[in-house]
């Protein structure tokens, strides 16, 4: 019996059906039938008998019917015709981003840095994509991805308006004023999509951090035994801009199973960067990233509102003092040294206040950071920027502003002086990291 129907089905794919009115005419046919059919109802309807019944309005009734279903099968044929021919004729535009990963985990780490936000502002460029997320304007967080990063990166942006005639400055301007693309996302929605297939490795990572927010553990984010990558299960991801004002698209591959995101895009909103002037330094200091974080763990338990930092040439180098907290105020030294400060730059006496949970919302990037570089202008805005070692594809930045609190004249000159009376009282914590 299968081998009889497989027969049959052989025989009829050598034999097509062809049917009895071509698709080219079946419109035409179709349109003659109806006329004719309106025609014979309106002469059945003058001459109303039982003898023109058969005659007139049985035939009539079947040429409207046949009629109808011709033009209906002609049009469709039609549309469908003019569809392919389209997609033959119009070229199909590439988008304007595509990249590859191999894995999501770098990309989730330096995403989950700079989530205190809920709007993310994102900017692709031939080198990466750039995500940047502000708060009040107090606070501003940038983290990069390095086309590194992905096994695939390709970007097919449109290309700038030409040049006028008659001066070179033109082009010039033309080539800096090349679009980029840039919209806003949500960030909450970006990071649950990354870790759709790492919910189990991110909830236990979250109940470690929940333990000890502080906690300085260098091993919390390399894959484990029994991670994807190690047992080396297939797994990419796919980022892709198709135009302008359209989706972005996630595609996540792993193990068989294939989700698709597409994540709505809004219009760019992101204000400007946190003013931060570069060649006019107070001070530079580069140490490494955990110390940071020790530091910030032994301050959090009197529950500070408000952060001081004091950089100096003398003595304590550099201070991080809490203010404002219900259990008191505490204070840690970091002892000049090359083991502690690999970098150590000081023009001048720089001493500003944060918001405690201003600087708090950076621990993210101090645990998986190896180093940070502390930087202060003459106009009181810190900048820090963090060195995070990616396996296998290098190094990732993280740069974050914050815009101290104002104080009056007053204020500062009390704060510079308690500074100096307290100057040699807290030298038993400068051994804290040795």
């Amino acid at each position: 019996m299968d081998s009889s129907l497989l027969q049959v089905w052989h025989a009829a794919s050598g034999s097509p059906f062809v049917p009895t009115v071509g698709k080219d005419s079946q419109f035409l046919v179709g349109f003659v039938l109806v006329v004719l059919g309106f025609l014979l109802t309106g002469t059945f309807a003058l001459n109303r008998t039982i003898i023109n019944l058969p005659v007139l309005g049985i035939p009539a009734s079947l040429a409207l019917a046949i009629g109808v279903v011709y033009m209906f099968c002609g049009v469709g044929v039609y549309k469908k015709e003019r569809a392919e021919s389209r997609r033959t004729t119009t070229p199909i535009s590439p988008p304007l981003f595509r990249a590859v990963a191999s894995s999501t985990r770098p990309l989730y780490q330096l995403l989950k840095s700079i989530s205190f936000t809920n709007k993310l502002h994102v900017e692709i460029t031939e080198s990466g994509l750039r995500f940047a997320a502000d708060h009040a304007r107090v606070m501003q967080g940038v983290a990069h991805w390095n086309k590194n990063l992905f096994t695939s990166y390709t970007t097919n942006f449109p290309s700038p308006p030409p040049a006028r005639d008659g001066s070179n400055s033109d082009s010039d301007d033309a080539d800096e004023e090349s679009p980029t693309p840039t919209f806003q996302i949500s960030l909450p929605a970006f990071l649950e999509t990354l870790q759709i297939f790492g919910a189990a490795d991110a909830a236990a990572r979250q109940a470690k951090a929940d333990v000890d927010p502080y906690r300085s553990n260098l091993r919390n984010y390399r894959p484990d035994a029994f991670s994807h990558q190690t047992l080396g299960m297939s797994g990419t991801c796919s980022l892709s801009y198709e135009e302008e004002g359209g989706h972005f698209s996630i595609v996540l591959e792993e193990a068989g199973v294939k989700t698709t995101c597409n994540l709505t895009t809004y219009l760019p909103e992101a204000p400007e960067d946190i003013p931060f002037d570069i060649e006019d330094l107070s001070f530079k200091i580069i140490t490494q990233a955990r110390w940071l974080l020790d530091a910030l763990a032994e301050i959090a338990p009197t529950s500070p509102e408000k952060l001081t930092i004091v950089a100096s040439r003398k003595e304590p180098y550099l201070r991080l003092t809490s203010a404002g907290g219900s259990l008191g105020s505490s204070s840690v030294d970091f002892a000049k040294g090359r083991d502690l400060l690999e970098t150590f730059s000081v023009k001048e006496r720089w001493i500003q206040t944060f918001k405690f949970d201003v600087i708090k919302s950076a621990t993210e990037a101090m645990r998986i950071a190896s180093k940070v570089s502390l930087r202060g202008d003459r106009q009181g805005v810190l900048s820090m920027q963090f060195m995070v070692e990616v396996e296998g594809t290098g190094l990732s930045f993280l740069d974050f502003r914050f815009v101290p609190y104002a104080e009056h004249e007053d204020d500062d000159d009390e704060d510079e002086n308690d500074e100096r009376g307290e100057g040699g009282g807290d030298r038993d914590e400068n051994g804290m990291f040795d």
